[in-house]
């Protein structure tokens, strides 16, 4: 896929939160990459060979203070050819899978953690 057009579905994705989800988003650039550096894996103690779809980079809502400014975007990264190769190009499913991992790492952004979501994604809320 050219990285127009799943650039195109990110952003897609991201309209399609809903309003009071995106009323409160701040601060926050999302960009598309074709895979994770080395760095981003070390950084969370990836082994090669792991997959990694997208990321969350900066300081949750939950966690920033009346100290909080004058501070660079925190970032959401979605990894093009990760998300191509687990999805085996097939379109309907990579639509699917930009939308999960949009919601995920705009989770993250709210302060949810990975334990957290997946209890939500698993029903044990």
């Amino acid at each position: 896929m050219e990285k127009d057009a799943f650039e195109e579905l990110v952003e897609e994705a991201l309209e399609h939160l809903p309003a009071e989800f995106l009323q409160i988003v701040d601060n926050l650039d999302v960009c598309v990459e074709d895979q994770p550096s080395r760095a981003q894996l070390n950084r969370l103690g990836m082994e090669p060979g792991e997959t990694l779809l997208g990321l969350y980079e900066g300081i949750p809502l939950t966690e920033r203070g009346h100290f909080y400014g004058m501070v660079p975007p925190d970032k959401i990264t979605v990894f093009q050819k990760t998300i191509e190769r687990k999805c085996r190009h097939n379109p309907e499913k990579i639509i699917l899978e930009i939308k999960r991992v949009v919601r995920h790492e705009i989770a993250h952004h709210f302060g949810l953690t990975d334990a957290r979501l997946e209890e939500i994604e698993n029903g044990l809320d």
